[in-house]
């Protein structure tokens, strides 16, 4: 790795900065904001190149913590929502309004209307050193990528090893009889079958060099209906294209199910419940459903979704957030770095989904372990998505879903707190 030159790695009450030119490759970069110490530090992996003093949001107009990426980027924009306000080297973080920018009012404490401002010549060269996707998190107290590995996190499958000549019993080269042709032992490639590329049509869109993100979180409703839609249709009951929406034909699917198993729905006056999503999961030879999904983004566009099965459901996830920081093929493996986020779940949320306890949500101890623990991933999805990995890939586990702010146009967006 290339050095880089830092000013002042300390969190100074100006901005240490690095020459935009010797990050610019960097492909892991990622940007922490504390709104505790009103301050804004660079990763690449576990280093920090360039800080800065900021400004988030004041009473009234908080900037949320969370978790979010860079969706967009402008050298000169006006707010659209107070008076056409400048906002120069502008890099949007939601489409809601919130956004990194320059500003020549950043007195290191609160004093903005939710966005987190930086000083010009900080804001200038971060703008030079960033593209649309890095993560950004926002967190209410300061926090540090740490390298972890386990078993639950995503690597490339190692290659099979080559056979080797010296791995052949060698015939003899000396014939028994004259005018008998030598015969020499070689590996013989042209008998041997090659592994097949994937056909074209089921290679997943975009270079494969391009990172993915990812959320593992808790089944929502949604969810729930695309698996019960999916089914159904397979067995036979036309209930629509599986789009997690209950339309007139998977309304009429689900009641013509229950009518023709009614002693499975007695007292089950809901259209849709866990009874139900039970008993089409046996119908079709399923087994137990699931209680968890993984999605999967590249370029802030959807590539698949599938079920995963996360243990002790009582138990709270907690918010993790890991980057993929390296990648080694021919070994197998992969460096992971992650963060632990502090959750706020009110306890409206925590009877929505069933959390009768929040322990993990924490971020003393080793809750990022015990949440990847908790957590399985079918072995076909895990190799789907180990097909997928680059630098700069990243994971997010949640406990509550999709936010609001997720949508077209974004990676996975976690509001921790609003």
């Amino acid at each position: 790795m290339f050095s880089r030159l830092v000013f002042g790695l300390g969190l100074l009450s100006a901005t240490a900065l690095v020459h935009p030119a010797l990050a610019a490759d960097a492909r892991t970069l990622q940007i922490i904001v504390s709104k505790d110490r009103q301050s804004l530090a660079v990763y690449d992996g576990t280093e920090v190149i360039a800080t800065s003093k900021v400004s988030t949001g004041k009473d009234g107009h908080t900037t949320p913590s969370g978790i979010f990426s860079v969706l967009e980027k402008q050298k000169y924009h006006e707010s659209n929502l107070y008076s056409a306000a400048p906002m120069p080297f502008m890099q949007r973080l939601t489409w809601s309004g919130i956004a990194l920018h320059e500003s020549n009012s950043v007195p290191r404490y609160p004093a903005s209307h939710g966005c987190v401002r930086m000083p010009g010549a900080f804001a200038k060269m971060l703008y030079g050193m960033t593209e649309p996707g890095i993560p950004v998190i926002i967190s209410d107290g300061e926090v540090v990528p740490q390298p972890i590995d386990h078993p639950t996190l995503f690597h490339p499958e190692a290659p099979a090893p080559m056979l080797l000549l010296s791995d052949v019993e060698l015939r003899p080269s000396m014939p028994d009889s004259p005018g008998i042709p030598v015969q020499v032992a070689m590996n013989d490639t042209a008998a041997m079958p090659m592994p097949a590329a994937p056909p074209l049509a089921a290679r997943e869109p975009g270079p494969p060099s391009e990172p993915i993100s990812m959320l593992i979180t808790r089944r929502t409703l949604r969810e729930t209906i695309i698996d019960i839609q999916a089914l159904l249709n397979q067995l036979g009951f036309s209930a629509g294209d599986p789009d997690g929406l209950l339309g007139p034909s998977t309304v009429q699917a689900i009641k013509t199910f229950k009518t023709l198993r009614p002693a499975e729905f007695v007292g089950d006056r809901s259209l849709v419940s866990d009874a139900l999503l039970g008993e089409v999961y046996a119908a079709a030879g399923k087994g137990e459903p699931p209680n968890g999904v993984i999605m999967v983004r590249r370029a802030f566009k959807p590539i698949f979704e599938a079920p995963v099965t996360i243990a002790d459901p009582g138990l709270a996830l907690g918010t993790h957030f890991f980057t993929l920081h390296a990648v080694d093929e021919t070994a197998g493996t992969a460096d992971w770095l992650g963060i632990t986020l502090e959750n706020n779940l009110s306890r409206e949320t925590m009877k929505r989904l069933g959390i009768t306890n929040q322990e993990s949500s924490i971020v003393t101890g080793r809750p990022i372990a015990r949440s990847l623990t908790r957590i399985t991933i079918p072995e076909e999805t895990r190799r789907r998505i180990e097909a997928l990995i680059a630098p700069g890939s990243t994971l997010t586990i949640s406990d509550t879903g999709l936010g609001r702010d997720t949508g077209d146009g974004t990676d996975f967006i976690t509001i921790t707190r609003g």
